[in-house]
């Protein structure tokens, strides 16, 4: 696995090279159309590890490696977040709840390229605050997406989330970030979901990155449970998240994580 193309930036931020565009869209499809299929298993009592069962079968299927299955002796395919659960919720026998709200997060491996994203899904019927919030967090992650562009900085895209989610009166959860990628899993930069306009890094052209706020209907403060992995609200207040893989281009940024299906937002192709 070749990771030394491209340059690094004097933030230590690799700048890939046009062909590597095509191997982070070629990840990123596999990654999103996993998720796409996932949608119609997701229903009252159902359990989380049921849906990761067949998530750990579909990457098999294809050939393709999960990143996440012997990352730091996490055995699992996906991570699985429901109702308060922030983040990097383990699957379990746990049944899923009439009204419930999760996010599945998988990263998947192809020709040594990683694609990592996550999007929400709703068990049986989806509560008007849970919709609320859901939105919030999809519309937060595309604003922070418009920011993406070369001379932009960081902090730009993490000031257009912020304060997008606290015009909502919402929170936008501090303790974890995005992150770069591309040959590997996490790489420079952290990608902050808050921050003031023209702080931290300028964007360049070739930057590979993950953008994937975390907002909470409460407080944003969080802990970890003591399996060491399950990142939790403080305040037990319901969390959502939404991710994308994005490359940086000469006029924005290419979305690699894209649902083929159209399928991304948790409504799409519901009854309304």
């Amino acid at each position: 696995m070749d990771e030394t193309r491209g340059r690094i930036t004097r933030d230590g931020i690799r700048i890939h090279e046009d062909a590597d565009f095509a191997g982070m869209a070629a990840a990123g499809r596999v990654a999103a159309e996993i998720l796409d299929m996932i949608g119609p298993l997701v229903a009252p009592g159902v359990t989380t590890e049921a849906l990761d069962d067949f998530i750990t079968q579909e990457v098999a299927r294809r050939g393709v490696v999960s990143a996440t299955i012997g990352y730091k002796g996490y055995r699992h395919a996906s991570c699985i977040s429901v109702n308060h659960v922030v983040c990097h919720g383990i699957p379990g026998p746990k049944m899923l709840k009439d009204g419930d709200i999760l996010n599945i997060d998988v990263t998947v491996i192809v020709d040594g390229w990683f694609g990592d994203t996550s999007r929400m899904y709703v068990a049986g019927d989806l509560p008007r605050k849970s919709e609320r919030l859901i939105q919030v967090t999809h519309d937060a992650l595309m604003k922070g997406i418009e920011a993406v562009r070369p001379g932009n900085s960081f902090g730009d895209i993490g000031h257009a989330i912020q304060t997008y989610v606290e015009a909502q009166r919402m929170s936008v959860v501090r303790d974890f970030c995005g992150h770069g990628l591309g040959r590997v899993f996490h790489a420079p930069p952290n990608v902050l979901h808050y921050g003031r306009p023209g702080t931290a890094a300028v964007l360049e052209e070739g930057m590979f990155f993950t953008i994937e706020p975390m907002v909470n209907l409460g407080r944003p403060e969080t802990k970890v449970l003591a399996d060491d992995w399950t990142a939790v609200t403080r305040d037990k207040s319901l969390s959502a998240q939404f991710e994308h893989s994005v490359g940086v281009t000469a006029t924005g940024c290419e979305i690699f994580t894209l649902s083929p299906a159209g399928l991304f937002h948790p409504t799409c192709g519901r009854a309304a």
